[in-house]
């Protein structure tokens, strides 16, 4: 693992400046009060481009692209390039004054290894950002941007990899939940929440063992909100897969109270989308892991009647986890059953 700054260093800026409910609560702090930041509305419809660059009014976000990849010497790969931005207090200022903190994580998976960097970052002095339009986020050198989300260029590195990555949109963009809203606990918590979910990407992956040609696909999430789980949610599991018949699929099951919280989006290959509940869509773990001392999930079950779905999803490595200041689990997975192909799985909350 790489991280640009040491974790004395790291630790005194996230004691310092990353918000305390957060830090204390590692992902739970998602569900701490909010009061003053801006809150998701169900009347609120999405508009492009503008919704493609930051929200400082809110209180998290993020932009997060994950990438499924073949390599020239057949191997299977997977790529995750992540920007984070946390606000601080709702009021918006400039310079040094300027609340809102962002953190980049990046990993590179092989069947074997699995490579991971970090960088975090102020506001308002130019060391990371979003702009909308011709879009571009980037901390420090990390860069993924083009003329709009229907052309990115990507490219990352740590002390082991870096990776330089061409996608290109073949379909449309989708949205989750009600026009965009997206509910995450049963008493109403909710983000605005988009996918990119059919990048075709190419590009070059640089390891310790030489440079690696792949093409692949990617699928980047939008998402923000200021409270976007109830106080007692402690994590999710969440998934995207892509089918060799053109489906897609994402779903969560955020876990906490009497019994996990499930949504998720079934995207037909034509682009069309039909929302899923906790009814339609069954999450269920088959079998576990020790990784990094904790018992994880790296097998599941996912079923869906109503497409004739029911598959098992299998890590392509169990030991994918990301040891980076709020510890995870990411990885790309591999899908085999009523319907075959690849995704990626993040969870968290397993302390």
């Amino acid at each position: 693992m790489s991280v640009r700054i040491s974790a004395i260093q790291c630790g005194l800026v996230l004691g310092l400046l990353w918000p305390c409910a957060l830090l204390a609560q590692g992902f739970a702090g998602l569900g701490s009060d909010a009061t003053g930041y801006a809150t998701p509305d169900r009347a609120y419809r999405l508009e492009f481009p503008a919704d493609h660059g930051a929200h400082p009014g809110f209180r998290f976000e993020w932009w997060y692209l994950t990438a499924n990849l073949r390599g020239d010497n057949g191997q299977d790969y997977g790529v995750q390039w992540t920007l984070f931005r946390s606000g601080l207090k709702p009021q918006e200022a400039t310079g040094w004054q300027s609340p809102q903190m962002w953190m980049g994580h990046t990993a590179l998976t092989t069947p074997d290894q699995h490579y991971v960097a970090e960088r975090l970052a102020r506001g308002g002095i130019g060391q990371a950002g979003v702009h909308s339009a011709p879009f571009e986020a980037w901390i420090d050198e990390w860069r993924m941007g083009g003329d709009d989300l229907n052309t990115l260029n990507l490219q990352a590195s740590g002390g082991e990899f870096a990776y330089d990555l061409r996608l290109v949109a073949t379909g449309p963009l989708v949205l989750h939940g009600a026009d965009g809203f997206s509910v995450k606990s049963a008493n109403g918590r909710a983000s605005h929440y988009y996918s990119q979910p059919s990048y075709r990407v190419e590009g070059v992956l640089h390891l310790p063992g030489g440079d690696v040609v792949v093409t692949g696909q990617g699928w980047l999430d939008r998402e923000w909100s200021s409270q976007p789980l109830a106080a007692d949610q402690t994590g999710w599991d969440w998934f995207s897969l892509s089918f060799v018949d053109g489906a897609r699929m994402m779903g969560f099951a955020l876990r906490g109270g009497e019994a996990p919280f499930v949504s998720g989006t079934w995207i037909n290959s034509d682009g069309s989308v039909v929302a899923l509940n906790g009814d339609m869509l069954r999450l269920g773990p088959l079998e576990y892991a020790q990784v990094a001392g904790r018992e994880i999930p790296v097998v599941w079950r996912v079923r869906l009647a109503q497409m004739g779905l029911d598959v098992t999803v299998r890590a392509l490595n169990e030991q994918a986890w990301m040891g980076t200041s709020f510890p995870y689990w990411e990885g790309p997975v591999q899908v085999n059953g009523s319907h075959s192909g690849r995704g990626y799985l993040e969870m968290t909350g397993y302390n």
